[in-house]
């Protein structure tokens, strides 16, 4: 008998799953931290898949 098969992950293909980066700013606080900001990609807004809807519509 067969085992049920998983879908494949619907992987953004602009970020490639890695949807949110931590960029430094160079600066650091007064406790020798560095601050960072995030960054999101701006297709999936930091989710890393897309919704099959606009996989589908990308295809067209």
């Amino acid at each position: 008998m067969t085992h049920p098969t998983t879908p494949t992950a619907r992987i953004c293909p602009n970020c490639d799953g890695f949807a949110t980066a931590a960029i430094t700013t160079g600066r650091r606080d007064r406790h020798g931290h560095r601050h960072t900001i995030t960054a999101n990609c701006p297709a999936c807004h930091g989710q890393g898949t897309v919704p099959a809807r606009a996989r589908e519509s990308a295809r067209a």
